[in-house]
């Protein structure tokens, strides 16, 4: 199982959210909004407004998940971090739950 992180313009975070959520590729996405983002791009520094996308997938999925994300995604090079959760440690009605619905 994985959390996916996974930043957004505004605009778009809930309709990718959704899309995720509904071809069942992701089983939860908390949409965080208003996160500020600073980063270098093309060499200058870049100040954005984005949501924040925190992506609950079984390891199963996580290759379509990010494929998918790809497809839909407005950016040129996105953000799709893939932080693995300790099952064993994490309450197992959750990962059993993420596991049967995505």
């Amino acid at each position: 199982m994985f959390v996916v992180m996974c930043n957004a313009p505004p605009d778009q975070a809930e309709t990718i959210a959704r899309t995720l959520v509904e071809e069942h590729l992701a089983a939860c996405v908390n949409v965080v909004p208003a996160v500020t983002s600073y980063y270098f791009w093309e060499g200058a520094l870049q100040r954005d407004a984005e949501a924040a996308l925190w992506i609950k997938v079984p390891k199963e999925k996580m290759e379509a998940l990010s494929q998918r994300i790809r497809e839909i995604h407005p950016y040129h090079t996105v953000e799709i971090l893939a932080l693995p959760v300790d099952v064993e440690r994490s309450d197992p009605a959750y990962v059993a739950w993420v596991r049967r619905l995505a």
